[in-house]
C-alpha cells in the first residue's frame, strides 16, 4: 500500500501539465496544435516564447525532483528491506514521467518527459544530472538540435551512472537503461525528421517572431 501510494502521489505529480496550462490560461491556445504539437518546455519556447518556455521548463524539472525525493516522506514507515528507498524512488520517478507524458489532467497527452526525467535524476543523483546537462548543452550548441542534444544525454546517462559514478546496483541500472530507451523512443520521430534533414534548429538567442 505504501509503495502504491507513492507511486500514484507521483503520477499526480508528473501529470500537472504545465506547457498545457500555460498555453491555454495565458495564451488562450492549446499548445499541442501548435508547432511540433508536443506538451513540452521545447515547444512552448517555440510557440510562447522564452519566458513561458523557462517557467514550463523548470515547473517540468521540479515535477521530477519532486518524485525522486518523495518517498523521503515516508521514510518513518519503511520496513527497511534491502534497497527499499532505492525501489521506492524509482518507481516514482517512472510514475511521474508516465504521468508527464500521459497526464491525466489533460487528456492523457502530454509531452516526452525529458525535463522531468532530468528532475528525477537530479533528484537521484545530482552528479549525473550535471554530466548528462553538460552534454546536452555541448551537443545543443554545436548543432542548434534540442532533440539531438535530449537523445544524446539519454543515451550517454546509463554509462555515466555505471562507468563514471560506479554505481553498480543492479536495480538502479535496469533504471538507468529503462529510463534512457523511453526518452529515445518518446524522440523517435525526431530521429526520423534528424536523418531526412527535416528537424527544426533552435536559438534561445533569438527573439520569438
Amino acid at each position: 500500500m505504501l509503495i502504491l501510494t507513492n507511486v500514484l502521489i507521483a503520477y499526480l505529480i508528473g501529470s500537472i501539465p504545465t506547457a498545457f496550462w500555460v498555453g491555454k490560461y495565458f495564451h488562450g491556445i492549446d499548445i499541442r496544435e501548435h508547432g511540433s504539437k508536443n506538451a513540452g518546455a521545447t515547444n512552448t519556447f517555440r510557440v510562447l516564447g522564452k519566458k513561458s518556455g523557462w517557467f514550463v521548463l523548470s515547473v517540468d524539472v521540479l515535477k521530477g525532483v519532486a518524485a525522486a525525493t518523495l518517498p523521503y516522506w515516508f521514510q518513518s514507515q519503511l520496513i527497511g528491506f534491502k534497497d527499499e528507498l532505492l525501489i521506492m524512488q524509482l518507481s516514482a520517478s517512472f510514475s511521474a514521467v508516465f504521468g508527464h507524458v500521459f497526464p491525466i489532467f489533460a487528456g492523457f497527452r502530454g509531452g516526452k518527459g525529458v525535463a522531468t526525467s532530468l528532475g528525477i535524476v537530479i533528484g537521484l543523483n545530482p552528479l549525473a544530472a550535471a554530466i548528462c546537462l553538460g552534454v546536452f548543452i555541448i551537443v545543443f550548441i554545436s548543432s542548434k538540435y534540442v532533440s539531438l542534444g535530449a537523445i544524446t544525454a539519454a543515451f550517454v546517462f546509463p554509462f555515466v551512472s555505471y562507468f563514471i559514478l560506479k554505481n553498480d546496483i543492479r536495480i538502479m541500472i535496469i533504471f538507468t537503461i529503462v529510463l534512457s530507451f523511453l526518452v529515445i523512443v518518446a524522440h523517435r520521430k525526431n530521429i526520423s525528421r534528424l536523418l531526412k534533414g527535416e528537424e527544426n534548429k533552435m536559438n534561445l538567442l533569438r527573439k520569438k517572431t
